[in-house]
C-alpha cells in the first residue's frame, strides 16, 4: 500500500526523461531537489495553498455543526416522520455527483456565487454520511443522561455543548477527517464553479502540470507530495480516534 507514495516521491526526484523511461528506473541517477523549487516557480501554490486551507476549514465548520444538531434531532427528539426523513436522507447518498451538477451550477449562477468562496463551501458544509455516523454514537449515549440534564434545568443546547460533544470526540475526529480529505481532495465541483487562478485550490492547479502537450511528472508529483502531506500527518494524529468511531458506531442499529 506505502508503494505508491514511495514512488511518487521518487519519481518527484526524477528528470523528465527518467520519469518516461521503459522499462521504469526506480531510483534517480541524481536526485533533482529542485524540481520541488520549480513547483514553487511556475505555480501560484501558496495563493492554492491558502484557498484550499480556507474552504477546508471553513466547510469542517459546516459540517460539524450541521452533523451535531442534526444527529441529535434523529437521536434524542421524536417527531413526526423522524425515521422516513432520516431514512429518506440515506437515500440521497445513492444519487451520484453528475446527476446533479447542472442544476446546482445553475442555482449558483442565479446566485451569483460562482468564483467566489460560497460556491466552494456552502453546498458541503451538509454532509448525510457525517449525520448518519454522528447519529449511530448517539444513539448509544444513555437516554438518563438527557433526562438528568432536563431535570437540571440545561436546555438542549447546554446538553449537545457540556455534555454530548465531550464524550463524541472520536466519531468527530473521524467526520473531520472525511470532511479535511474530501474537501482537500476536491477537484470536479471547483473546476466547475470557479474561473480565475486566484480562486482555484490545489487540486485544480495541479493539472497545470498535466496538459494536452504532456505531463511533467517530476514536477507533477513534487507539488502531489507537498499537497499530501499535510493529510498523512493529520491522519497520523487521528488514526486512534478513527479507529474507536468504528468500533463504537458498529454496536448500534
Amino acid at each position: 500500500m506505502i508503494f505508491p507514495f514511495v514512488w511518487m516521491i521518487l519519481t518527484s526526484l526524477k528528470t523528465q526523461p527518467e520519469s518516461l523511461l521503459i522499462p521504469p528506473r526506480i531510483f534517480p541517477a541524481r536526485l533533482q531537489l529542485v524540481n520541488y523549487l520549480e513547483v514553487w516557480r511556475q505555480i501560484p501554490l501558496l495563493r492554492y495553498f491558502l484557498n484550499t486551507i480556507i474552504m477546508t476549514v471553513l466547510t469542517l465548520a459546516g459540517v460539524l455543526a450541521t452533523s451535531t444538531l442534526a444527529a441529535f434531532s434523529f437521536s434524542f427528539k421524536n417527531f413526526k416522520g423522524r425515521d422516513l426523513t432520516f431514512l429518506a436522507m440515506l437515500g440521497m447518498m445513492m444519487i451520484p455527483q453528475p446527476v446533479y451538477l447542472v442544476p446546482a451550477y445553475v442555482i449558483l449562477a442565479k446566485l451569483r456565487w460562482l468564483d467566489t468562496f460560497y460556491a466552494l463551501i456552502v453546498p458541503w458544509t451538509v454532509n448525510i454520511f457525517s449525520i448518519f455516523l454522528v447519529r449511530q454514537h448517539f444513539k448509544s449515549v444513555p437516554w438518563s443522561l438527557y433526562e438528568a440534564s432536563k431535570m437540571d434545568g440545561a436546555n438542549d443546547l447546554k446538553f449537545i455543548w457540556h455534555i454530548l460533544l465531550p464524550i463524541s470526540k472520536p466519531v468527530l475526529v473521524t467526520i473531520s477527517l472525511f470532511s479535511i480529505i474530501g474537501s482537500w481532495n476536491s477537484f470536479l465541483w471547483p473546476l466547475i464553479v470557479t474561473n480565475s487562478e486566484s480562486m482555484r485550490p490545489l487540486q485544480v492547479g495541479l493539472a497545470y502540470f498535466s496538459q494536452e502537450q504532456g505531463s511533467m511528472w517530476p514536477l507533477l508529483m513534487a507539488a502531489s507530495t507537498m499537497i499530501i502531506l499535510p493529510l498523512v500527518i493529520f491522519y497520523i494524529f487521528a488514526q486512534k480516534q478513527i479507529n474507536q468511531s468504528f468500533v463504537s458506531s458498529g454496536l448500534k442499529e
